[in-house]
């Protein structure tokens, strides 16, 4: 109720501003433009106020000026009328000035009529073109990506969903930034208590700034203090259709080249989308090995500082003489010993991530081979833990979206702080807590870690696994969508023969 009347004062306080305020604020730019014209045919004269970097010249030269020098215009009704330019907007509102005028608009006026402004859209539109998908590549399928213009990213998706129940709804977030904000759904299909949730948050956000969707992802999570990534987001257009077709929400930021996908589940994040492309069994065997690799990755270190450190016993005889000469130089614990590596690898991974490409793979090759193999001569770390250490980082990289990453590199050192006071028994309890967050974490009020809990067969199809098509005749059930059914199952199953 606060922020309410914070923003009812701010829209008073702005409404009060007259034009001659507004316009001595803006001239402040040096960038700030405003001329005067005389229409040839009724000698009237007519004002032109835009900012010069954000309007294209040739748009106001070709298009604007001669209709508005050589043709009878004599008001700005007659402008929207008359003008060959589709994007023309009139209105007495003072307060439309700023905001259209820094979107792009040329105001025009006219000397008899000041209180009544026509804006018309001459944005100028500087950015990149679409390219491949850099994070989320695959070999086959699409090659398109999402680019930092909230206009062709739409684009790019109603081009793969040109159906009417595509609903698109916009948001202007940040007091400063003014960010557009957009919310897709397929109306008939997703939730209408999903829809509601999100357009809730959005709009009760109060922030200067808003740059990227990452902030998006940070504020409108169920639990901002989880390490855990509660929104999905993605690059690739055709994920976003997949995911608005299963009954899920994607929000879009002008300026940023990822799209935002929710609710999500925990098993979504180790799941390519290059999954898809392949036969099913190949497919569900890949997935498998991802989330082998990401337990490998998080609990091989600290198994090896608790086997070394409290049960030697469990360590069979052969391997126990290997590990002991390994061993023998070492004036370490083991746990000094697993975070000189952990940290190692970790400086050089954002080394290799801040650096140019080139560079950055360079130092990433040449710096693992020399600090590993001189740490090993030098009698700091043996050579069974760098070769853990080593199956470990490589496996942590088999994680196919990149905050999830992130997450799984920081949950090594809790479990390796464990491992190190309890041995196993502080591995299981680690493991314990850890769970006990995951069963807790929502999604958009959504579990986070169905189907696993709660426990729901069917839609394991596409979870740990991926069932052959035919078989995913269903949407999801934790997204309770108002359409459940996706197509006819029995008639997915049949196989049409030819006649000869």
């Amino acid at each position: 109720m606060n922020n309410f009347f914070k923003k009812k004062k701010r829209w008073l306080q702005k409404s009060e501003r007259s034009v001659e305020k507004q316009e001595q604020e803006i001239k402040k730019s040096l960038d700030y433009s405003k001329t005067h014209f005389i229409n040839q045919k009724n000698n009237k004269t007519f004002t032109l106020t835009f900012i010069q970097t954000l309007v294209d010249d040739k748009i106001v030269n070709n298009n604007m000026l001669p209709p508005l020098i050589e043709e009878e215009i004599a008001s700005v009704k007659e402008v929207e009328k008359r003008l060959p330019m589709s994007d023309i907007f009139v209105s007495k509102d003072k307060n439309e000035i700023e905001n259209k005028l820094f979107h792009g608009y040329v105001m025009v006026t006219f000397d008899d009529s000041p209180e009544e402004f026509a804006f018309i859209g001459a944005a100028k539109n500087i950015g990149r073109s679409v390219t491949s998908p850099e994070i989320e590549f695959s070999v086959v399928g699409p090659k398109e990506a999402f680019i930092e213009s909230l206009d062709q990213n739409i684009n790019m998706i109603r081009k793969r969903l040109p159906i009417k129940e595509l609903i698109a709804e916009e948001f202007k977030i940040g007091e400063l930034t003014k960010t557009k904000v957009c919310l897709l759904y397929i109306d008939g299909v997703t939730n209408k208590q999903i829809i509601n949730t999100v357009q809730q948050r959005l709009s009760e956000i109060d922030k200067d700034e808003i740059s990227d969707s990452s902030y998006l992802t940070q504020i409108i999570s169920d639990n901002g203090n989880s390490p855990f990534p509660q929104l999905l987001d993605s690059e690739r257009p055709d994920r976003i259709v997949a995911s608005l077709s299963e009954g899920k929400v994607a929000i879009i930021v002008d300026g940023s080249p990822h799209v935002l996908i929710g609710p999500t589940q925990l098993t979504e994040f180790f799941n390519s989308f290059e999954d898809y492309f392949l036969n099913w069994i190949l497919a569900s065997f890949i997935r498998l090995i991802r989330l082998f690799a990401v337990t490998f990755s998080i609990m091989i270190t600290p198994i090896y500082v608790a086997v070394v450190t409290y049960h030697y016993e469990l360590i069979p005889k052969d391997l126990l003489s290997t590990l002991i000469i390994s061993r023998r130089v070492i004036p370490f614990p083991p746990i000094l010993e697993a975070l000189f590596l952990e940290v190692t690898i970790e400086l050089l991974r954002e080394a290799g991530a801040r650096l140019p490409t080139k560079v950055g793979q360079t130092i990433g090759i040449v710096g693992g081979i020399v600090l590993g193999t001189a740490s090993v001569e030098a009698g700091l770390t043996s050579n069974v833990l760098l070769i853990f250490i080593a199956l470990s980082a490589l496996a942590s990289f088999t994680t196919p979206v990149y905050q999830m990453s992130n997450t799984i590199r920081i949950l090594r050192f809790p479990f390796l702080f464990m491992a190190e006071l309890w041995g196993l028994l502080g591995i299981t309890i680690a493991f314990g807590f850890l769970l006990t967050h995951l069963l807790r974490l929502t999604s958009l009020g959504q579990p986070f870690m169905e189907p696993i809990f709660p426990f729901r067969v069917k839609d394991y199809k596409d979870a740990l696994f991926r069932f052959p098509f035919n078989m995913q005749a269903k949407r999801p059930i934790f997204l309770r969508t108002e359409k459940p059914q996706r197509f006819s199952e029995e008639k997915a199953k049949k196989k049409k023969d030819i006649d000869e």
